[in-house]
């Protein structure tokens, strides 16, 4: 059997007819860094994470496949969810999909939008119910 994949990074590449738009996004309000840029592709960082936005339509994407990002959330669990509500929603504007609110299953979050229409779900966790604490794995 041949040895697992071992990457040395891993990350989301959301393919955008918005790639401007979409840039300043995930920097000005999600504070993410620019590692690389060109008319095509963006590559971020934020501390341990990676981010890329790439045009949909570029040739590096084989042919049939040159669609925008559909169907994709992207949760970012941070310690006061409170605060980024007051900040995203109140402050900059951004139109909730999902309110605040707390889950039987263990958060405290809300959705936005990003340009591209991909969900952004802000979580922090909280105390499951019994109900659901019982369903969480451990690991070794």
């Amino acid at each position: 059997m041949p040895a697992p994949l071992h990457p040395t990074s891993f990350y989301p590449v959301i393919g955008t007819t918005r790639l401007a738009q979409s840039h300043d996004f995930y920097t000005r309000l999600m504070g993410f860094e620019t590692t690389f840029e060109a008319d095509w592709y963006v590559s971020l960082r934020l501390d341990a994470y990676e981010l890329a936005l790439l045009d949909h339509t570029h040739p590096t994407i084989p042919e049939g496949y040159r669609r925008p990002a559909q169907g994709l959330l992207l949760n970012f669990e941070v310690p006061d969810v409170d605060a980024q509500w007051e900040r995203l929603v109140v402050r900059e504007g951004l139109r909730p999909l999902l309110p605040l609110r707390d889950e039987d299953f263990g958060q405290r979050h809300f959705i936005v939008a990003d340009p591209n229409d991909v969900l952004i779900d802000v979580i922090s966790p909280i105390a499951p119910t019994a109900e659901f604490a019982a369903q969480y794995l451990t690991t070794s």
